[in-house]
């Protein structure tokens, strides 16, 4: 039987006063896994624990480097995803599950520094980021943000990246008397008593757009960031709740004029939305465009 990747023994794990997770032990292979349960149970804080961003008592957690390959043979790649850039994600996964083990991470703060830990150790031959909403939560306060090195795994790897604005329309809050009193007065979606999301203003759109151009800007390894002129989100659509062709237009504005575009780092605006099936056959065909001509390179060694 071959040594795990992850060993967790009796983790104790606190959330304030609350001791959520107790006794806690499992071990983990090379097969995917999904975390799931209701809110509150627990899951977030899980994950934060293994990865050493919340503190955990009488536990420990062992990581072995993961190989260069899967047991099968197939080069990893990283996806993310969020409930409303789902039918894209899926599509994705779907169309490259023959030639790549794809790993899907949900775009919940920890979800994308887990994948770029793995990019930072070679486990990853190239990243298909879809959604990129954790940048909108660190700009603006939310409660499932980013860290200031968002993106910076991709830079310091020179992994080929895809990325594209999946739920940049969006910040995410816990129950709505929980959003801060300074945006009470904004359009507020309320998804179910425990979250609550904010739609982004023209204004929040372009300062987001300027920070995610600025860290493309810093890659030097194959680049392609997509635009999808018919929305961002499930929420984004024609008569949707979060629909604003407004606050998109300044994101793409910002991006377009933010951005360096050259031969290997390119913006590529499309007439769909980031949920159509059109959209995602063009990320599957630009992807494997660019894969063709593109050795993958591993750091990690089996």
């Amino acid at each position: 039987m071959s040594e795990p990747l992850l060993s967790v023994q009796a983790l104790d794990a606190y959330y304030g006063p609350a001791h959520i997770l107790q006794g806690v032990g499992f071990e983990m292979g090379e097969e995917s896994v999904a975390i799931v349960g209701r809110n509150g149970m627990g899951k977030t804080t899980l994950c934060k624990a293994i990865v050493g961003m919340v503190k955990a008592r009488a536990a420990s957690a062992e990581r072995n480097r993961p190989p260069a390959r899967r047991g099968d043979g197939k080069p990893a790649i990283g996806l993310t995803m969020f409930g409303v850039t789902t039918p894209c994600v899926d599509a994705v996964a779907r169309a490259l599950a023959e030639d790549f083990e794809c790993l899907v991470f949900h775009a919940t703060g920890v979800g994308g520094q887990a994948m770029e830990k793995l990019v930072d150790a070679g486990a990853l031959a190239a990243v298909i980021d879809i959604t990129t909403t954790e940048v909108c939560d660190l700009l603006l306060g939310g409660v499932l943000p980013a860290t200031e090195d968002r993106l910076g795994a991709i830079a310091r790897t020179r992994v080929p990246y895809l990325g594209s604005c999946g739920a940049l329309d969006m910040v995410n809050f816990g129950p709505k008397d929980s959003v801060p009193a300074r945006y009470a007065e904004r359009k507020l979606y309320v998804h179910n008593p425990t979250v609550t999301l904010m739609r982004t203003t023209p204004e929040e759109a372009a300062r987001i757009g300027r920070w995610i151009g600025e860290r493309l800007n810093a890659m030097d390894g194959p680049v392609r960031f997509f635009l999808p002129d018919g929305g961002l989100s499930a929420l984004d659509a024609p008569g949707g709740p979060f629909a604003d062709p407004h606050a998109d237009a300044e994101l793409f504005r910002s991006l377009e004029a933010t951005v360096r575009q050259t031969a290997s780092r390119r913006l590529i605006r499309l007439r769909h939305h980031i949920n159509d099936p059109g959209f995602s056959e063009k990320v599957v065909a630009e992807f494997r465009r660019i894969i063709g001509g593109h050795t993958l390179r591993r750091r990690a060694r089996t």
